[in-house]
């Protein structure tokens, strides 16, 4: 609880530092605080896994590794935002203010051992995010993503509070634990207690982005700051997929003949959807969007492929795609701030102007398109691997052909840097020492994870 309790401190302390004009404090001591964050949870490391707060949170292996890699891909996005904030808005303790404060909420799903805890976290994850999309209040087109995310993220909230309201009906608890052993002790289940799981099914696609349920994401992930997006296709979908995992994998197990088919179709629509349409997409945001529904796809294959080796490739590929998206979206910061714009055209050229951001934007789209040597690798290798232990041959005959469409439309980027001449003389401006930092450290670590899985799993 001292990381929880930490970051609420954080974000009020972020907060007085806007109100009295202390803005060149405001990057150090959110640093300082996501330390401290960080500490906190490593401290837990070795203790033993109890029920806190009367049963309420769990600070478990599985919250703890994905509450870590939330905390840093925030830190490197708070890198990152010094910058790009002060060209885009004088409210800059808001900004920090509201990242942290979502943060806190990715981090209470992540340990979530009661239904009340798992709705609170996700409503303080994602009430921030709704300011933060909208907080360009002149764009047009931030209002817009606004109004959709808030209205989708209602109503996929109604879908979860009454997927939860019929487990308790049938089962009488919000209790993770009390729930399972209902699960494997009941002779026979209620049918409220089989709507209720299908219903949170649709909640948690929502919040996942994951199809049909997905049709906010690309809006929203295109109408919203691009530091913004960042910070919603990493963290806020790597919580979202650990409250996921944390329900359907350990507490529903028993009934996975029920919920399997219904998740194993949702995956195939996702699959298709999400790589076909980012196939046709002109501009590098909204491919970016498109493609977030496609590793959805991946990632819930986590879900169905029970065992501690989906929470090892949940881990690995998580990791792995948020550190290509934050390299992704760090280079496209640079690269519409010189062109003005976020077409694949704008990237042309980018390897003889700024060789240091083609080559580790290179190493980000070889990793998101899964290929050898990179983290994207080794997370859709293991994927795979716990799909075929699984289930047919027939699924993973899909999910390739779903990969290779994605290396397609990812090496696309790749092409223009390096072999396409740009017509502008500049692309790019200045890239500041912290953007250097970010994108240097994040494509290490994306080669690093991709030859040496075992420094992440050794996580878990």
């Amino acid at each position: 609880m001292g990381a929880i309790i930490t970051l609420c401190i954080l974000g009020i302390v972020v907060l007085y530092l806007g109100l009295f004009k202390a803005k060149n404090a405001l990057l150090p001591v959110t640093l300082l605080g996501l330390v401290v964050t960080l500490g906190f949870l490593l401290s837990g490391w070795n203790s033993e896994a109890l029920p806190q707060l009367h049963g309420m949170v769990i600070f478990d292996r599985l919250a703890l590794s994905f509450s870590i890699l939330c905390v840093v891909i925030t830190g490197l996005v708070i890198l990152l935002s010094k910058e790009y904030f002060k060209n885009i808005s004088t409210y800059l303790s808001e900004y920090f203010c509201l990242i942290i404060f979502s943060l806190t909420g990715a981090l209470l799903v992540n340990a979530y051992h009661n239904f009340a805890m798992l709705f609170i976290g996700i409503e303080v994850m994602s009430v921030a995010l709704y300011i933060l999309v909208g907080i360009r209040k002149t764009d047009l087109a931030s209002n817009e993503a606004a109004l959709k995310y808030f209205l989708m993220g209602a109503f996929s909230t109604g879908f979860l509070l009454f997927g939860i309201t019929l487990l308790y009906g049938a089962s009488g608890t919000f209790d993770l634990t009390e729930l399972q052993a209902y699960v494997q002790t009941a002779s026979e289940i209620s049918p409220l207690f089989y709507g209720g799981v299908l219903l949170l099914l649709c909640g948690l696609c929502f919040k996942v982005g994951a199809a049909p349920f997905h049709f906010w994401t690309p809006d929203v992930y295109d109408g919203a700051p691009i530091l913004i997006t960042s910070f919603m296709s990493t963290v806020v979908k790597v919580a979202s997929f650990v409250g996921f995992l944390r329900l359907f994998s350990t507490v529903l197990v028993p009934l996975h003949d029920f919920w399997t088919p219904v998740l194993l179709t949702i995956i195939i629509i996702t699959l298709f959807i999400g790589n076909i349409t980012a196939l046709l997409q002109s501009s590098f945001k909204r491919m970016m969007a498109y493609s977030s529904i496609s590793h959805a796809g991946y990632m819930l294959f986590a879900i169905i492929a029970i065992g501690a080796t989906s929470v090892s490739g949940m881990l690995v590929y998580a990791t792995a795609y948020s550190l290509a998206s934050v390299i992704a979206f760090g280079v496209l910061i640079l690269v519409k701030r010189g062109s003005g714009s976020e077409n694949f055209e704008s990237f042309n050229g980018l390897a003889k102007k700024e060789p240091m951001l083609a080559f580790v934007l290179t190493i980000a789209m070889l990793s998101l398109a899964g290929i050898p040597l990179t983290a994207g690798f080794m997370g859709k290798f293991m994927m795979f691997n716990n799909v075929m232990g699984t289930y047919n041959i027939t699924l993973l005959i899909l999910a390739v052909i779903n990969a290779a469409v994605g290396v397609y439309y990812y090496l696309h980027v790749v092409v223009n840097m390096y072999f396409r001449k740009s017509e502008d003389e500049v692309v790019t401006q200045h890239v500041p020492v912290s953007y250097k930092v970010v994108l240097i450290v994040a494509a290490v670590l994306t080669v690093i994870i991709g030859v040496y899985p075992d420094s992440i799993l050794g996580f878990l």
